[in-house]
């Protein structure tokens, strides 16, 4: 005997809403922004050193950007839109 399948309703569904969506995106952008700031500060030259690659941008700024991006994004998953 052979079993008739019932037809089954699936919906398809996404695990975020629209909120969760763009707070990722805010979180992206500032994670990105965070590694823009960090980059360059090299010399032209390998045999002298340049001390701007020390400097309060690529030092402090662009990891904590970095950090608050992350933290952006944890907070996006964990939004719950429907409260």
């Amino acid at each position: 005997m052979s079993k008739k399948q019932q037809p089954t309703d699936h919906k398809k569904y996404f695990i975020f809403e629209k909120k969760n969506y763009q707070f990722m995106f805010i979180g992206l952008a500032v994670i990105a922004l965070g590694f823009i700031l960090m980059a360059g500060g090299g010399s032209d030259d390998p045999n002298t050193f340049n001390p701007d690659i020390y400097n309060f941008q690529r030092i402090r700024l662009a990891p904590t950007l970095v950090l608050l991006g992350f933290a952006i994004e944890v907070y996006a998953i964990l939004l719950n839109p429907k409260k």
